[in-house]
């Protein structure tokens, strides 16, 4: 072979492998730049409205009215959601830990969103496995999603809904605090049966309140996010306890429990 082919064999290697080059940073990095370019446009509001930082930080919630006799011990509610509000410092620590582990055990080290979560059910989605291995919604999404909740959306639409519910997360975050969200995030979840909130769910469950619950009843009503109805201590013993001992394996597995 004389020395112009080897030559040129040498060039049309170079090129191919070149050409290859480029289809691979354009295969990696255009859906990036799309999804950043979404995101972007989402925050500016060009796909709706997003909610403003008054509403963020007054958000509405039906709160129940309790009446109290002149000894200070409540014999009464109206409501239309039967709801009292608890903060942080009324929650058992077994309830945090519980939350934490289950449902965003990298919570108090993002800000917002769980970039590592989100990449693993994009994988596993692509690769269509382990489809129950556990959603990429942080606790601070979780509550976008209960201040504001969806309407009837379409597959398309609930993609959108999902860019904007991670803007509202980490505007969430700039305006509270980490203990202040997960107080918010129990506040705001129904739990079936009249049950709005930590506070009723504690009573209505386990009577009792939520800077009491055990360790077990902690673990039932976290076990309870996950579907409330489907998982209703109520009607669906067997059902519930299952759930439940999950919730104790997924504390055991990050150390908050033995």
């Amino acid at each position: 072979m004389s020395k112009n082919n080897k030559k040129t064999e040498k060039k049309a290697s170079k090129s191919n492998n070149a050409s290859y080059v480029k289809w691979v940073y354009t295969l990696v990095f255009t859906p990036i730049l799309l999804l950043f370019l979404v995101i972007l446009l989402t925050a500016f509001g060009v796909f709706g409205a997003l909610p403003t930082t008054e509403e963020l930080e007054n958000p509405k919630s039906n709160i129940a009215s309790e009446v109290f006799s002149s000894d200070g011990k409540i014999i009464g509610k109206y409501y239309v959601q039967n709801r009292t509000n608890a903060h942080f410092s009324e929650l058992s620590p077994h309830l945090v830990n519980a939350l934490v582990a289950t449902e965003d055990v990298r919570y108090f080290k993002h800000s917002g969103v769980d970039a590592i979560a989100l990449a693993r059910v994009i994988v596993k989605t692509i690769l269509g496995r382990d489809t129950d291995s556990g959603g990429g919604s942080t606790v601070s999404q979780q509550l976008a999603k209960n201040l504001f909740p969806r309407e009837k959306l379409n597959k398309f639409q609930i993609a959108f809904r999902k860019i904007k519910e991670w803007i509202i997360a980490v505007k969430l975050e700039r305006n509270y605090s980490k203990e202040e969200i997960i107080a918010m995030y129990f506040n705001t979840v129904d739990f079936v049966n009249q049950a709005v909130g930590i506070r009723s769910a504690s009573s209505i469950y386990f009577n009792t309140t939520p800077d009491s619950l055990k360790l077990e009843e902690a673990a039932t009503i976290v076990g309870m996010l996950k579907n409330p109805s489907y998982f209703n201590p109520k009607r669906f013993t067997e059902r519930t306890q299952g759930r439940r001992n999950v919730v104790l394996a997924q504390m055991e597995k990050y150390n908050f429990i033995t």
